[in-house]
């Protein structure tokens, strides 16, 4: 119900002032004499694990039992849960790698690189080396094509290149044209 005069509100009250947000964990240990004093040390849980079903040995089973259909199947997982065995799960159990007894595992270091090629900034010169020959390979590739676009083909050069066949004459004229 709201006030008496009042429009009902949209939102909830406050909790007072001593109410505090959140869980309370009551604390149980002794803080730091009891840490002193002695080593409250947890337990390790040991959990049993829940190994994967062998279906290859429950079918093999389920066949040999004489069972053709799903349901019959379904019945026979039920009736029989095999289970892996711990050893067959891992895989370096099952096939253990070949490796050779003097095999150290991990990428080999990288040979020192020599002082006096340091000294004589033998590195940097070779890459200004590099550095020459691809701004020359590219200014020689960009000659190529500015003379490829200028050079067009028109009508005179192509001319030029494949003149036309000569003309054979003709004797022959047209009869009033000829000299009587």
């Amino acid at each position: 119900q709201p006030e008496l005069g009042r429009p009902r509100r949209n939102c909830y009250t406050l909790p007072g002032f001593d109410f505090s947000y959140g869980l309370y964990l009551p604390r149980t240990d002794g803080g730091v004499p009891e840490a002193i004093g002695r080593w409250n040390t947890v337990k390790p849980r040991t959990s049993v694990r829940k190994m994967p079903r062998d279906f290859i040995t429950m079918n093999l089973g389920a066949l040999k039992a004489g069972y053709t259909t799903a349901r019959e199947f379904n019945l026979y997982y039920k009736l029989k849960d095999i289970r892996q065995k711990d050893d067959e799960y891992s895989r370096f159990k099952r096939s253990p790698p070949n490796v050779p007894a003097d095999f150290t595992y991990g990428i080999p270091t990288r040979s020192s690189t020599p002082i006096f090629d340091l000294l004589q900034h033998k590195y940097k010169e070779l890459w200004m080396e590099q550095q020459r020959a691809h701004t020359a390979a590219k200014r020689a590739e960009k000659k190529k094509v500015i003379i490829l676009q200028q050079v067009r083909e028109t009508r005179t050069t192509f001319l030029r290149k494949h003149p036309p066949p000569a003309k054979e004459e003709s004797f022959w004229h047209l009869p009033h044209l000829e000299k009587v």
